[in-house]
This record gives structure tokens, sequence and C-alpha cells, in this order.
């Protein structure tokens, strides 16, 4: 029988001074926002996202190293057996129920630093939404993949909101995981840990090709010539200073339901990072 969201609620969220209490409008302020789950877990049509399908699946990127399927994670899915625990895990850490381990490009190395609240959210959310019956298929790895993609995950304490650089952190990395695409590409994945926020990624679609941004704050590559507001236009509209559309795969429509506040601390976060320049 699967456990209540406020039983994996219980077990998720530890007391703290700063308790935030998981709620599904959070859940759904995330998953439909800033963490954008839909850009992979709903299908696309030639008009866009096909959002009588939300969330039901599809086929992300079929090249070279993997077939990737985002699976159907609406109660007409295969999570509807799950355990609100067992979802929880495989959001955090890339653990399906039966051991086996989700591959790229779900962005299981940033899903690990969600807080025990904002987790808990997203599961109680996930919930409400409405079943689809899809199957979208199977992901196929023609590349190894770990065991895990780290130790198991006790518990992440609620960021605090009121240092912006520090919470601007927490949502561009767990969240939204900006770093993810907008740090430069590595034989192992993104070189977080050398190349954070110096872009370099390309995308592939019928757009053509597609290269992430520098979002480091580099004189000549970076962002050092946008102001805040350019910035978050960029972020929630696609348009670049001058009226440039951008190109996909990012998720501008999911970014624009982010408050103004949580933007503005993104923003802050990206002016802190180290200086890089693009890579070679």
């Amino acid at each position: 029988m699967r456990r209540s969201s406020a039983t994996v609620v219980a077990g998720l969220v530890t007391a703290t001074a700063a308790f935030c209490e998981p709620s599904v409008e959070r859940g759904e302020y995330l998953a439909e926002g800033l963490a954008g789950c839909g850009n992979c877990h709903t299908p696309i049509g030639p008009e866009g996202p096909v959002m009588e399908m939300n969330l039901a699946g599809r086929l992300v990127e079929d090249i070279e190293p993997f077939r990737a399927v985002a699976p159907n994670i609406t109660p007409g899915g295969r999570v509807a057996g799950w355990s609100d625990a067992e979802l929880a895990r495989a959001i955090r850490e890339g653990i399906r129920p039966d051991g086996s381990v989700i591959g790229p490009p779900m962005p299981s190395r940033f899903y690990r630093g969600l807080s025990d609240e904002d987790l808990a959210s997203i599961v109680m959310y996930l919930r409400t939404v409405p079943a689809v019956a899809n199957d979208p298929g199977e992901s196929e790895y023609r590349i190894p993949l770990p065991p895990a993609w780290g130790p198991p995950v006790e518990s992440v304490a609620q960021p605090d909101e009121s240092d912006p650089v520090a919470y601007g952190e927490y949502l561009a990395g767990p969240v939204a995981h900006c770093m993810e695409c907008h740090s430069t590409p590595g034989p192992m994945g993104a070189m977080l840990d050398t190349h954070l926020g110096a872009g370099g990624w390309e995308f592939h679609g019928p757009w053509g090709v597609s290269v992430s941004a520098n979002l480091t704050p580099h004189p000549e590559d970076g962002i050092v010539s946008w102001t805040d507001a350019e910035l978050v236009q960029m972020i929630t509209q696609g348009v670049r200073p001058g009226g440039a559309p951008m190109l996909p795969p990012m998720g501008y429509g999911y970014y624009a339901r982010a408050t103004s506040g949580d933007l503005a601390a993104i923003v802050a976060y990206l002016r802190s990072l180290p200086a890089l320049p693009d890579p070679m």
C-alpha cells in the first residue's frame, strides 16, 4: 500500500527553527516553475508542450550514448504504484524502487541537494496532477551507468532565503539545475568543479544547434555587460537585449512562473561565480 503524503513528509522533514511546511502549492510552484519538470516529461507538439498530456512522458533524446525517455510521472503512469518515499528517492537519488539507476538527462547530481521540504512538496503535487494513460517507452543506455549517483541522502535542510547568493545557488543548482547545461561538458558530464557556469553544451533539435551560454561574470565572454533586468528577460522570455529570440531547449515558459525574488536571487548568485572564459 502506498504511504500517504503526510507519512512521507513526516519521514523526510526534520524539525528545525526555520521549518517550512511542505504543500501542494509549493510543489506546483517548483515542478511547473523553476524545476521545469515538464520540459522533459511533457510531450511536445508543433505548437509546443501538449498540456492535456502534462507530465505524461516523452522521448527526450536519441543520440549515440543513449536513447533517453522521460517516463509518465502522472498517477496514470508507472509511478502510481510507487510509495511516496520511493518516488522521493527516485527524484532525489535517481534510484527506482527495483534498485535500478535513472540515467541522464535526469539531473540526479543536482536533485540530491533538494531540501526535504521541497522534495516532499513536489511529491505531494505529483500525486494531484490529472492521470494520463500514456506509455512513452523505455530508455536505452549504450554507456555504463554508475551503481548510484552518490551515497544515500539522509536529510537536506531548507536554505536560508535571507541570503540571496546562497538561496540563488540553491535555486540555480538543485532546483532549476541551470549549471547542468551551463557548465562545460567533459568526459563524465558537466565539469562542475573546474568549469562551473562557463557554458559550451551543444543541443541539437528542429531549431538547429544551440550552445549553452557562459553565465559567469567574465568581462568578455560572460554576463558582465547585461543588466539584471536583461538577464531576467533572457531567463523568463528567451529574448536577448535588442529583441533577438533565443533558441530551445531552455524552459523559458517554466522559468517565467518564478517570483521576482527568486529570479533576483538567481541573478545575485550568477554575479558571484568565478569569472571563466568560454571553453575552447
